[in-house]
């Protein structure tokens, strides 16, 4: 089955990469117990799953004020994990890859949002992409890391 990918048309795309102290297997289990975001995800207010993490599945989250509908549309442990999202103006698609590297893991997240908000406010949906790749990779990397501490 092909991989959904961000739209690389986008009016609004980002892009975060890190390396994770971490076992593959350990950063995989942080990131795909989704009801478990808001305890180290910071952006994450609230969610709510329907059923478990696999193809299909339905989730509703909160972050920055706004009320997210997502759905997961790759799951491939301990690798790939990858959704589609809907709110206000706003669809989106965000995929989280994992790579094996050495002693730890190569961790790098993107996301595309399009839609009427996005076309309207590109600079400021754009800062505010970045910035919320980059606090919940920070915050993915510190949780992994501190279970392995």
């Amino acid at each position: 089955m092909p991989h959904i990918e961000v739209n690389r048309n986008a009016p609004v795309i980002g892009a975060a990469e890190a390396h994770i102290g971490a076992p593959i297997e350990v950063v995989w289990r942080i990131l795909s117990d989704l009801p478990g975001w808001p305890e180290w995800n910071k952006g994450v207010s609230r969610i709510s799953v329907d059923g478990p993490v696999k193809v299909g599945a339905e989730f509703r989250w909160g972050s920055g004020g706004m009320k997210i509908a997502s759905r997961l549309v790759d799951v491939e442990p301990p690798q790939r994990i990858a959704w589609t999202g809907k709110m206000i103006g706003v669809r989106a698609v965000h995929v989280w890859e994992l790579t094996e590297s050495g002693a730890g893991t190569h961790v790098r997240t993107e996301e595309s949002f399009e839609g009427w908000l996005a076309k309207l406010f590109p600079g400021v949906m754009q800062r505010t992409l970045a910035k919320a790749l980059d606090q919940g990779l920070t915050s993915l990397k510190v949780a992994a890391e501190s279970r392995c501490a």
